[in-house]
């Protein structure tokens, strides 16, 4: 982990870190980004942290591919959201996109 502080992970996470979960590093916030910038339509959506799990967000392109990293909490992810100009929703009050299920199904059909 870089000594610096550039998205914000250690000063805006604050005191609470998950028992059996490892900390999010500038890793998982690079892979957003990352997938962010390479697919059309991204939105994040925040999953809360739990006992066990650290923050996490899960980008959801426009053809309902997704992916998950860890993101240390809820402030970090909405100021990489703004950066890139992407919206940020709370999982707990819009769920999932109906796009993100599609996506898994036809992954499903395509193993099969």
């Amino acid at each position: 982990m870089r000594w610096r502080d550039r998205y914000g992970l250690r000063r805006l996470r604050g005191p609470k870190i998950a028992k059996f979960d490892r900390e999010a590093n500038d890793a998982d916030i690079e892979a957003l980004i990352a997938f962010a910038k390479s697919r059309r339509g991204v939105e994040f959506y925040v999953e809360p942290e739990t006992f066990a799990t650290d923050t996490t967000a899960v980008a959801v392109a426009d053809d309902g591919e997704w992916t998950r990293r860890r993101v240390g909490s809820p402030a970090v992810i909405g100021k990489v959201a703004r950066s890139l100009a992407l919206p940020v929703y709370d999982v707990q009050l819009t769920g999932y996109p109906p796009r993100m299920r599609a996506y898994n199904e036809r992954r499903k059909r395509e193993e099969a």
